[in-house]
């Protein structure tokens, strides 16, 4: 189950950041409304890492079509 919280509890840090783990993002709501992730950073690495990725592949296939 997700966590979300309100982004005025950040006034505490520590404990929003406590619970940021692995594989769980803490959501941050500011008036009401979804606004902000705290992700940990080998899950922020690993995104990246799959952006990076997906948009090689996906250059490599447009060289392929284009150059058949």
């Amino acid at each position: 189950m997700p966590t979300i919280k309100p982004v005025s509890d950040l006034r505490n840090y520590n404990e929003v950041l406590r619970d940021v783990a692995i594989g769980e993002p803490v959501f941050l709501t500011k008036n009401g409304r979804g606004r902000y992730v705290l992700v940990d950073i080998a899950d922020y690495e690993k995104t990246q890492a799959a952006l990076k990725l997906m948009s090689q592949l996906a250059a490599g296939e447009k060289a392929g079509r284009e150059k058949r």
